[in-house]
């Protein structure tokens, strides 16, 4: 990603904010002189102070160690010494995550006072690439939702409108990221949940490729650094206000870990193309089974407008054999496994009543079926994959809607399903919220998403850019290049600095 840091690092000192500056342009002011780690972490946590109650996003702090930490980066760098690309700059982490001496609730009350030994992987890497962690950001209960709210801490609210959701479950850092309280964030998505908080909020997010970012450590309760459970749909990826952001976290996070990385290395395979004119663009922007709404397609239509204008080559239409209802009753179904593989016995029996009444009941089917329809579907999914993989030999990226609507405002009301979101088109049913970022997901392909603007109502939306498995780096170029022809979203008001 060297071509795109060179290109927009540009004018970094001259321009430095540090409430909405990148992780980039903030590592540069360190490094340089412009502000030290510690005048820096002080007025982060004075923002938290000021602007962290209208939202509710950072739900855990770690002020003193943070501090602590920041002293530490003063004194190193006064040695020329850097511990790495992220030097000094101020990070969240989701509260999903294991970090030692805090909980990793969950949303779970019988956890909001269980203290992990142990950091999560991932957030390891990011303290080794030089980051310190200042907090952790709220989650919905067990991240089973697309807003985030818990018993123990609480709803978060979007800081471009307080009485919306930020979306889930990364919906705290998503929240955080927005209204300039640190620079990064880290998330964890299975269905949509670093996509849509992105996508709701206006920063950049990506959803690495099927297992390149370890997800060790991510679970409910205090991790000891034994194995957790296995995950064939589940990621952990970064949140940020630059897709060259993006790219540097997920350099320090990705590859190998435990005795994985004694026998191999991984390094970001380098972007296929450098300019919007030469990316080979596929494109679905609406299907019946997730209508977007008009104020959200306006959008999408100036940036494929933008694309073109920009002599990139655009076309529509699903890959070749691709069936995309097929893909979503996969999808389902693995989902509806994974999430279910310790119900109890009880619920089982009537799931399995459930099922005998209709053979089409695809959670009933994904509780209660043997394990041979898990091996059938995962044989599907791998087929979903190969088809991509052709795509992708004569297409660099392919652009989803990232989800149906904007933000919709707060909705706790149970159960779930019933639940219905209003558009500018009429109502949607809210498992809707998460079809677009499905195809993605069950393939195991990245995905970045990229802010392309904000509707006549003010609230920011972005696309979905999915980009060939293992090269995340194609997909984060051209969110960054993208972001040069589109109208950014800005900053929420009231949270300047």
């Amino acid at each position: 990603m060297s071509h795109m840091n060179q290109r927009q690092g540009a004018g970094q000192a001259r321009d430095f904010r540090p409430a909405f500056a990148t992780a980039l342009e903030t590592a540069d002011a360190i490094r340089t002189g412009r502000i030290s780690a510690v005048e820096l972490l002080d007025l982060t946590l004075r923002r938290v102070d000021v602007h962290n109650p209208k939202i509710n996003a950072i739900v855990w702090q770690f002020r003193d160690q943070a501090m602590a930490r920041a002293r530490q980066a003063d004194e190193a760098m006064a040695k020329g010494e850097s511990w790495g690309p992220l030097h000094g700059v101020p990070v969240t982490i989701k509260d999903s995550f294991a970090y030692r001496g805090s909980p990793n609730t969950w949303g779970l009350p019988p956890l909001k006072d269980a203290m992990s030994p142990r950091t999560a992987v991932a957030v390891e890497r990011l303290e080794a690439a030089g980051a310190i962690v200042i907090g952790k950001t709220n989650v919905p209960v067990m991240l089973g939702d697309w807003q985030s709210y818990n018993p123990i801490y609480g709803a978060t609210n979007n800081p471009w409108d307080v009485t919306r959701t930020p979306g889930g479950s990364t919906g705290g850092g998503a929240a955080a990221l927005a209204a300039g309280l640190g620079c990064l964030t880290l998330g964890s998505e299975l269905s949509g949940s670093i996509c849509i908080p992105s996508h709701f909020c206006g920063v950049y997010g990506h959803k690495p490729s099927l297992g390149l970012v370890s997800t060790d450590g991510h679970q409910p309760g205090p991790w000891d650094g034994s194995a957790g459970i296995p995950a064939d749909l589940a990621v952990t990826g970064p949140l940020a206000r630059s897709a060259r952001d993006l790219a540097l976290a997920l350099e320090a996070m990705g590859g190998p870990s435990g005795e994985d990385a004694k026998a191999w290395t991984w390094r970001m395979p380098v972007a296929r193309q450098k300019r919007l004119a030469d990316f080979r663009i596929g494109y679905v922007m609406d299907e019946p089974f997730g209508r977007v709404a008009p104020d959200v397609a306006a959008l999408y239509e100036n940036a494929l407008t933008a694309l073109g204008s920009a002599g990139a080559k655009l076309e529509r239409g699903w890959p070749e054999g691709m069936d995309a209802q097929a893909q979503l009753r996969t999808y389902q179904y693995l989902l509806f496994a994974f999430l279910s593989f310790d119900s109890a016995e009880e619920q089982r029996a009537k799931l399995r009543a459930r099922l005998e009444k209709d053979p089409d009941d695809v959670y009933a089917a994904a509780t209660v079926e043997p394990h041979g329809r898990w091996l059938k579907e995962t044989l599907r999914r791998l087929s979903f994959r190969a088809m991509w993989r052709k795509y992708f030999e004569s297409h660099d990226v392919f652009l989803l809607p990232a989800g149906i609507t904007t933000a919709f405002p707060h909705d706790h009301s149970q159960p779930v399903q019933k639940r219905v979101i209003e558009t500018s088109a009429g109502p949607r049913a809210y498992f809707e919220t998460a079809v677009w970022t499905s195809f993605a997901t069950l393939a195991g392909l990245p995905a970045t998403v990229a802010p392309v603007g904000r509707t006549n109502a003010g609230l920011p939306a972005g696309i979905q850019i999915v980009g060939p498995m293992w090269e995340d780096g194609t997909p984060i170029e051209f969110a960054g290049l993208l972001g040069e022809i589109v109208e950014g979203v800005g900053e929420p008001e009231g949270f300047g600095e």
